[in-house]
């Protein structure tokens, strides 16, 4: 295995945990559960590098954050890429 393949996976890997991550912020925001504890701050701590600069882009639709939803298409996106690579 070449070291391009190499790191290609090992980005490929990163990027399904965030994916998973984004997915279990926005369910687990539904529920009523404490913000404060240490699964939804430890999901804050990784996800929010990427939604935070998104949520400055992407207005709100009424009360619907669709912020988690474009992140996870554009992550998908850059597997895909790096699949291809």
């Amino acid at each position: 295995m070449d070291i391009v393949a190499y790191l290609a996976s090992i980005v490929n890997i990163f990027v399904n945990v965030l994916i998973f991550a984004i997915f279990a912020r926005s369910l687990l925001s539904r529920f009523p559960i404490d913000k404060n504890g240490f699964v939804f701050q430890a999901l804050d701590s990784v996800t929010d590098p990427i939604l935070v600069p998104l949520r400055k882009v992407i207005p709100l639709i009424g009360m619907i954050d669709i912020t988690p939803m474009v992140a996870i298409f554009v992550l998908f996106a850059i597997s895909s890429a790096l699949a291809a690579a």
